[in-house]
């Protein structure tokens, strides 16, 4: 067979189908596998493309189909049913029956089959529903959806009462719903756990392709709005899961569909306007009416359809101002136009409805007499005036920065209660559905630049009472009009009262410290002030020294005693030279030329105590002390004794050098000959380590030498003992062996001499026969006869007896002669002996 015929061969597996097209007459037949044949050359196999709605020529590997498959809890959507309602059958050729070109079903599982040509099917997996969830369906096709309504394939929940829901209110409104063409429904998941439709309904697909849509899940303090075709809002409060009408979307903002209520508190407030009628409790609100609410009248509230938020910039909350104690805040009446001064401790929140915050602008002059030296300041002022100028704001009022004004809400949001971190732990906690903090609802949105200035402010400090800010390791000294004192030490920022100063203090500058240029300063450093001076002196033997040192200084003990002394670097110096002379005036000036330092720091600092820490200097009149000092230069005032003192130290420092040459000469020459020496020890040690290693080779040799001769010794020791051991043994075989011949032999001579006396016995019976035939021969006869049968019976004896003779080692003659011994023949032996 060739490979173009092979190609001809369809053969088709289980759950397998094709669709051949007839070239002659156009028709178009399904092969439904199993099953095998061969096709014409005018038989092309072709495929269905939904898209295009038409049948497109394939080969033939790409012509076989798989069966249209749906296994439990899925279902089929089936367009173009067969009119009998039979799909084509298996293991055989189906002819093209006629369809319902248009129509679509839906077929629940499980099924499979194959496709007539022309229709379509989609698997679609059931509806799974949990309680937030719904699906959209429409009615495509009335007559069958009122048919078949019964038929949808569905799992019911339990009613809150513990009541299944019937099949028949799956919409939940306790009757069939009117099913027309393009109607649709809500099938909820709280009535519906799974749903397949039935046929004459659809279910919708999402923005993304999701049949399964989700319901908003409302907590506490979260809502939602539903927005209608016709234009009417719903907002839902939490906690509720909330699912749309038809004809309802959700409105969302960001992407978000629920929304945080907005929490308010008694320094928090919503600036509301109404935008239609509605009455609450005994009060009517008319449209137009604007709303100041805070959390003294509603802690938690809830955007409504009458309400609309008016906003300035993007935030819908009103935050207090914090006013610190000792400041103030200006507030204008916009109805009344008054101003007036709010002070503080308090936390100040304006109606917007009346009350506006605003800053007074200051004059150059002004800033330049209350801030001298403060360039910030100045520019600042020039800046705001500016403003003021392009704005064409009237009565020095200039409108807050946007910027500013978020940066006052931010800050004073901050301060809020806890109700907002609650909500926002909330929303962390939710996994499902994120909750937007914008609010959705009606809202007018006010530029703040096209009206009077709504915030008037300026930076805190500008804006209060003088505040004085304090560095690590300064301290001020104030003095109210009351004549009360104290003293404030850095780290802080410190607010002056009305009636308050600054005392100033006066320090002594340059070096060494004169009071010819004094500094005049408030403040006054306590840690690490550091105070350098020049000291002269003189020695015990009248030379001039000059000693240029820098002093290290802390203010420790009681602060009210810092500032008791006006100018402490005076009183410092002027302590400290006095002291130093007189130490200088004990020494020479070679010994405090050579050791000044010392002798400076244990007199300026005292003796260094265990360890090595000095008590430092301290006065008592205002609690100073110097912890350390640095001697930066000891000069002579003579140049001609510094010379000396130079050359006298250079010579010591050429002998102390000669020394030290010599000293490492010795140490080397003492380290070199104990290198020798620890090379020789080194060496010895090691041939001695070697002869015993050899001593300890020839030791382990031997004794493996005695060993073998051990195991020699042993071995032959064995082996004899082997031997002495086997001797017995073979003694005792070759006893046996000597026994049983020794009784083979007797036997022997047993059986011989039964034979003999055998033989003996018939030569006698000869005998007596011959003597009784002889009886009458004479006597002479006889002996000669006798004689003769002795003679002859001796010999055929002795014939006999020779063996018995060879075996007993004796001779015949000693043996026939026992056996004869004591009968008459032993005389014939005897004489035939001689």
């Amino acid at each position: 067979m060739t490979d173009t015929n092979r190609e001809r061969d369809l053969v088709l597996a289980p759950n397998e189908y094709a669709f051949i097209s007839d070239q002659t007459k156009g028709n178009i037949n399904v092969y439904v596998g199993p099953y095998k044949t061969s096709l014409a050359n005018t038989d092309r196999p072709v495929t269905f493309d939904a898209d295009s709605k038409r049948f497109e020529k394939k080969l033939l590997e790409e012509a076989t189909q798989n069966f249209t498959i749906a296994p439990e809890g899925w279902y089929v959507v089936l367009k173009n049913p067969a009119r009998d309602g039979n799909q084509p059958k298996t293991g055989t050729t189906n002819n093209l029956i006629e369809l319902n070109i248009g129509r679509k079903v839906n077929i629940p599982g499980p099924i499979f089959f194959a496709l007539w040509p022309g229709q379509m099917a989609k698997v679609i997996p059931g509806h799974d529903l949990r309680s937030n969830q719904y699906l959209l369906v429409r009615v495509y096709d009335e007559d069958e959806a009122r048919k078949n309504w019964k038929k949808a394939v569905m799992k019911t929940k339990t009613n809150t009462d513990g009541a299944e829901t019937s099949p028949d209110d799956v919409l939940g409104t306790g009757e069939i719903p009117e099913l027309t063409i393009g109607k649709m429904l809500i099938i909820k998941g709280s009535n519906v756990s799974f749903y397949i439709p039935p046929t004459g309904i659809e279910v919708l697909r999402d923005e993304v392709g999701n049949y399964v849509r989700e319901a908003v899940t409302l907590e506490r303090l979260e809502y939602c709005i539903l927005l209608d075709e016709n234009g009417n809002k719903r907002f839902i409060q939490g906690p509720a899961v909330v699912f749309p009408e038809p004809t309802e979307d959700f409105i969302s903002k960001g992407g978000l569909r629920k929304f945080k209520a907005i929490e308010l508190n008694e320094m928090t407030g919503l600036y509301i306007k109404v935008i239609a009628p509605y009455k609450e409790g005994d009060r009517e609100y008319k449209e137009g009416d604007e709303l100041f609410l805070t959390g003294k009248e509603q802690m938690i509230y809830y955007p409504r359809p009458e309400h609309a938020l008016i906003k300035y910039g993007n935030k819908e909350r009103h935050y207090s101002l914090a006013i610190p104690p000792g400041e103030g805040r200006y507030v204008l009446n916009r109805k009344t136009g008054k101003i007036f001064l709010v002070k503080g401790p308090a936390m100040f929140l304006p109606d917007p409805r009346e009350l506006v915050l605003v800053r007074r602008i200051l004059s150059t002059k002004q800033v330049q007499l209350w801030f001298p030296n403060n360039a910030e300041a100045l520019a600042y002022n020039a800046k705001l005036a500016e403003m003021q100028k392009k704005d064409n704001n009237a009565n020095d009022y200039l409108e807050l920065p946007k910027m500013e004004e978020t940066q006052i809400q931010q800050s004073n949001v901050a301060n809020s209660p806890s109700l907002s971190n609650m909500g926002e732990q909330r929303h962390q906690m939710r996994k499902k559905e994120a909750t937007s903090k914008e609010v959705a609802s009606d809202e007018f949105s006010r530029d703040s630049s096209y009206t009077p200035p709504r915030t008037l402010t300026l930076d805190t400090k500008y804006d209060g009472a003088v505040t004085i800010d304090l560095w690590t390791g300064y301290a001020v000294l104030v003095v109210s009009k009351t004549g009360t004192r104290k003293v404030v030490a850095g780290p802080q920022t410190y607010l002056l009262e009305y009636d308050e100063n600054l005392e100033a203090v006066h320090l002594s500058t340059g070096t060494p410290k004169t009071d010819d240029n004094l500094l005049k300063t408030v403040y006054l450093r306590v840690l690490y002030n550091k105070v350098s001076d020049i000291v002269p002196a003189e020695t015990s033997d009248f030379c001039q020294v000059s000693i240029n040192l820098s002093y290290r200084v802390n203010f420790e003990g009681e602060p009210e005693k810092w500032f008791n002394v006006e100018n402490y670097v005076k009183f410092l110096t002027d302590h400290m030279r006095s002291v130093i002379r007189n130490a200088v005036k004990k020494h020479s000036v070679m010994d405090f030329y050579s050791k000044g330092i010392d002798v400076l720091r244990d007199v300026i600092l005292g003796v260094a105590t265990e360890g090595n820490k000095r008590p430092g200097r301290t006065f008592a009149e205002n609690g100073m002390r110097i912890y350390d000092v640095e001697i930066l230069d000891i000069a002579l005032g003579d140049a001609n004794i510094e010379n000396l003192l130079i050359a006298a130290q250079q010579d010591v420092v050429k002998q102390n050098l000669k020394l030290l040459s010599e000293q490492r000469r010795l140490e080397f020459t003492q380290q070199n000959e104990i290198v020798i020496r620890q090379i020789a020890e080194t060496q010895s040690e090691t041939r001695q380590k070697t002869v015993e290693l050899q001593k300890a080779e020839t030791n382990k040799t031997l004794e493996l030498d005695l060993a073998k001769i051990e195991a020699l010794t042993q071995a032959e020791a064995k082996k004899i003992n082997a031997t002495l051991a086997n001797q017995g043994i073979l003694s005792q075989i070759q006893n046996s062996e000597l026994q049983r011949k020794k009784e083979a032999e007797q036997l022997l001579i047993d059986v011989q001499q039964q034979k003999l006396a055998q033989e003996l016995q018939k030569i006698a019976a000869e005998v007596q026969a011959v003597v009784s035939k002889a009886g009458a021969v004479s006597p002479d006869l006889i002996a000669a006869l006798q004689a003769f049968g002795d003679k002859a019976l001796a010999e055929k004896m002795a014939d006999s007896m020779a063996p018995l003779a060879i075996l007993g080692g004796k001779s015949i003659a000693e043996v026939f002669g026992n056996l004869l011994k004591g009968t008459k023949l032993e005389n014939v032996l005897g004489a035939g002996k001689e």
